[in-house]
C-alpha cells in the first residue's frame, strides 16, 4: 500500500547546488564589503579633499542605479549560471588591478574613480543573476529558508567587513586587493563548478530558461518589468513593507550613530554600539530559518513590525551606549526573519522569467531609501 505520511522537509544542508551557489555568492559578497570600507577610506588618504572623495563615492552610487536596472534584464534574457561566472571572473580581473595600483603606488583621484565604478558596474550588472539563480537551485517549500540563511550571511559580512578591511588596509591597500583577489577567485571556481554540475541549464519544474524576444528593446523589457511588479497587489505590498521596514531601521542607526558622535562619544564606542547591532542582526538571522518554516508570514511581519517599532520609540528614552545597544538590538532581532519571509514569498510568487527584473527593481527602492534616509538625518 502507498504510504501517505508527508514528504520529509528539504534540507538546505544536503543541497549540493544551493551550498555550492552560497559560497560562490558569499565570496562575492565579501570581496565588495572589503571594496565599499577600503576605497572610501583611500580616497581621503590619496585626495586628501573630502569633496573628491565625495565625488568618487557619488559617481559609484550612481553608475550603480544606472546598471541595477540594467542587470535585471540581462539576468532575465541569459542563462543565471553562465552571468554569475562571467560576473566573478569581471571581479577578478578589477580586483587584481585593485590590488597591482595599490601595491605600485598609482592610486590617484582618476584610478579610484574608475576603478570604484567599474567594480559597482560589476555589481550592478551581475548582482541580479546571481541572486535570481537562486530559484533554480532551491525548490519553493526551501525559498523562505534559504533567504533567512542569506540573511543570516548578509548579518555576518555586514559584522566583520569593516574590521577585517581595517586591519588590511593597516598594512596597505595591496592587501585588500589580495584579499578581494582570492574572494573573486573563489567565487568563479564555484561558480564554474555550479554551472559544469550535473544541475548546470536546470530550471525548476515549470519553470523555463530565459528565451528573450529579439524585437524587444532592454528599455522596453525593464518597463514591462516595473510595470508587471506594479500591478500585483501582493508583491508591490512586500515592496512597500521591505523598504519601509528597512528605511526605518536605516534612519533609526544612521541617527543614532549621529547622536553619539555629537554627544562626544569615542569613535571606538561608536564602533562597539554598530558592532552590537551586527551582532543581534547575526543572533536573530540564526534563528530566521527555523522561525520561517515554523511560523506564517503574517505573523513575523506583524511582530517584527511591533519589534522594531517599540524599539525605535523607546530610544527616545535612553542615551547610554549599552543601554542603546540593548533596546535597539532587541528591536532588530526579529528583523532576518520578517525580511526573510517576505523575500521568500517574493521569490516564490514571481515567474522565472521576470525574477531578474523584479529583484532589481526591489534593489533599487532598499538602496534609494537607504540614500534618502542618510540624507535627511544629515540636513536634519
Amino acid at each position: 500500500m502507498p504510504s501517505d505520511a508527508p514528504a520529509p522537509p528539504h534540507r538546505l544542508s544536503r543541497n549540493g547546488r544551493y551550498l555550492v551557489w552560497l559560497a560562490s555568492d558569499t565570496a562575492s559578497g565579501l570581496s565588495n564589503a572589503l571594496a565599499s570600507f577600503a576605497i572610501p577610506l583611500l580616497a581621503l588618504v590619496v585626495t586628501d579633499d573630502p569633496a573628491q572623495a565625495g565625488a568618487i563615492g557619488a559617481a559609484g552610487m550612481a553608475a550603480r542605479v544606472v546598471t541595477t536596472l540594467a542587470g535585471g534584464v540581462i539576468a532575465d534574457r541569459h542563462r543565471r549560471l553562465r552571468l554569475m561566472l562571467v560576473g566573478a571572473v569581471a571581479g577578478l580581473v578589477l580586483a587584481v588591478a585593485f590590488a597591482a595600483l595599490a601595491w605600485s603606488d598609482a592610486l590617484t583621484f582618476s584610478t579610484l574613480l574608475a576603478v570604484n565604478t567599474l567594480i559597482t558596474v560589476r555589481s550592478g550588472l551581475f548582482g541580479a543573476a546571481g541572486e535570481s539563480a537562486l530559484k533554480e537551485l532551491v525548490p519553493a517549500e526551501a525559498i523562505g529558508r534559504a533567504q533567512a540563511a542569506n540573511q543570516g550571511r548578509d548579518a555576518l559580512l555586514s559584522l566583520v567587513g569593516g574590521p577585517l578591511g581595517g586591519v588590511l588596509l593597516a598594512a596597505g591597500g595591496w592587501l585588500v586587493g589580495a584579499a578581494m583577489t582570492l574572494c573573486q577567485l573563489v567565487a568563479a571556481a564555484t561558480a564554474w563548478a555550479l554551472r559544469r554540475g550535473r544541475w548546470a541549464g536546470m530550471a525548476p519544474a515549470g519553470e523555463q530558461q530565459p528565451t528573450p524576444d529579439a524585437r524587444s528593446s532592454a528599455l522596453r523589457e525593464a518597463r514591462d518589468g516595473i510595470a508587471w511588479l506594479l500591478a500585483r497587489r501582493d508583491l508591490r505590498d512586500v515592496l512597500l513593507v521591505t523598504t519601509v521596514v528597512n528605511l526605518g531601521f536605516t534612519a533609526g542607526t544612521t541617527a543614532v550613530i549621529y547622536a553619539l558622535q555629537q554627544d562626544g562619544r569615542s569613535p571606538a564606542t561608536i564602533g562597539w554600539v554598530a558592532a552590537g547591532l551586527g551582532a543581534a542582526m547575526l543572533v536573530g538571522a540564526a534563528f530566521g530559518p527555523a522561525l520561517v518554516s515554523r511560523v506564517r508570514a503574517g505573523a513575523l511581519l506583524v511582530g517584527g513590525l511591533v519589534a522594531a517599532t517599540g524599539g525605535v520609540l523607546a530610544l527616545a528614552f535612553v542615551d547610554d551606549p549599552i543601554a542603546i545597544v540593548g533596546v535597539l538590538g532587541l528591536a532588530v532581532l526579529g528583523i532576518p526573519a520578517l525580511n526573510a519571509g517576505l523575500l521568500g514569498y517574493f521569490t516564490v510568487a514571481t515567474p522565472s522569467r521576470l525574477l531578474g527584473r523584479a529583484n532589481s527593481d526591489r534593489g533599487h527602492a532598499a538602496r534609494t531609501a537607504h540614500r534618502r534616509a542618510r540624507t535627511l538625518l544629515v540636513r536634519a
